[in-house]
Parts: structure tokens; sequence; C-alpha cells
């Protein structure tokens, strides 16, 4: 599933969406204030923003320009506010926000948007043009000149070298890539955990401190996953 970052200087609406999007499988990151959110998205890039409009130090408007003109804005950024007018909506859309969501929020509309706000992922053109390749054509599948009936092409055809087989690329480590999204991301995560379950000694609080998540949330994502947190604590 995706990773998710709320920015929300209310605490209650970041515990809510928070609840709400792990029970759909996603992974949520939390921040209480533009500064918190400007680290993240120096750090990584999540798949989805959802960004309240007013917070105490900078606005959410404010933010999303900031990241449009640092070129930091190729993710969907979703607005959120309970008082914000027509004109702030507009101009967030116009700067490159993807849709607006209107406090309070209800589960079915998060949801619906947020399922939505994947599905159109914002490609800045500049990383459009660095992924397209071009197609360079390949000297050893050059056409040689028939000479006596073809027996030329014949002796070339046999000179030419043997093509070692591609390697198998369908594998990352023990995680096969021939699977749904999820599933490998299941299992990455599952070895994820396990490992630092091992090198922190299962210690849930170093473990919780070494991932980023809180620990009522790594319970669940540990339970989640199937990885029996009891049978590890009576070993250590």
């Amino acid at each position: 599933m995706a990773r998710i970052l709320v920015v929300d200087d209310e605490i209650g609406i970041r515990e809510l969406l928070s609840e709400i999007l792990y029970d759909e499988g996603h992974t949520v990151e939390l921040a209480e204030n533009a500064a918190q959110a400007r680290d993240f998205r120096l750090r990584q890039r999540p798949d989805l923003v959802l960004l309240d409009i007013w917070m105490p130090d900078i606005d959410g408007v404010s933010l999303l320009k900031e990241w449009s003109s640092q070129g930091l804005l190729n993710m969907p950024v979703i607005m959120m506010s309970g008082h914000a007018t027509v004109d702030t909506a507009v101009e967030a859309t116009r700067i490159g926000a993807v849709d607006f969501l209107e406090k309070p929020i209800t589960l079915q509309k998060l949801l619906k948007t947020v399922a939505a706000g994947l599905a159109r992922p914002v490609i800045p053109e500049s990383m459009r043009t660095r992924t397209e390749r071009p197609v360079i054509p390949d000297p050893v599948f050059t056409q040689t000149p028939a000479v006596n009936g073809g027996a030329a092409t014949t002796a070339a055809a046999q000179a030419a070298p043997v093509m070692a087989a591609a390697p198998d690329d369908s594998h990352v480590g023990p995680i096969t890539l021939d699977q749904p999204l999820r599933e490998a991301r299941d299992e990455f995560e599952r070895i994820y955990f396990e490992y630092h379950l091992l090198h922190e000694n299962h210690s849930m609080t170093r473990v919780s401190e070494r991932t980023g998540l809180e620990r009522t949330h790594l319970y669940r994502k540990l339970k989640q996953l199937g990885i029996d947190t009891s049978r590890k604590k009576s070993g250590s």
C-alpha cells in the first residue's frame, strides 16, 4: 500500500486519520507543523500528503508553494481545512494540489479522496524527460549482406558470439517481484521488522525509535504482518 504523510497541528485529527489509514493497510507518517513536514519531505518522498491549510507556523498553501518552487512537489497533495474559502482552494489547486477535503472529514469521503489521489500521481516534466530512454540500435543485430548464394551470411552467423542468457532479475534478495505490490511490500516489511527486532534484542522501545513508529502502531504493524511478538519476548 502507500506511504502517506499527514500534516495537521491538531493531534485529534492526526490520530483519527492515522487510525483510519493504518486500518486500510497504509503506512502513515505524522507531522504537527510545516517544519516537520518539510524535514520529512527532504528525507524521502511520500506517496501522498494530507496537508492542513491553517497551521500556526507556516500555512499549508505557503508550504505547497515552497515545495513547488524547489521541485519537491512530485507527489499528490490533498489540502484539508474547516475554514478555507473558495479562493484558497482554487489557489492551492493552481499551485499543484490534486484535491481538497473540508473538515469535519467523513470516513467515506477520506477513503474516496485518498484513493483518487493515489491513482493520479504528480510527475513533473523534468522527471518525465529523465525517465524517457532513447532506443539505441544494437550493433550485434546488424544484417550481413549475402555473398555467393548466402554463404557469407551463414558463415557470419556461425562466427557470431553466443549471447549469454539474461540474468534473472525477478527477485530482490528473497523477495520475488512476480507478485502483487501489497504482497511484495508485506514481505519486505516482515524482513525489515524482524531485522530490527533481532538487532535491538527485541526491545520494542528501541525498535520503535529505530523505525520511527509509535509503539501502538508498531504493535499493530507486527500483528498485521504475522510476527509473533509474544514469542520474541519469551525468548529474551
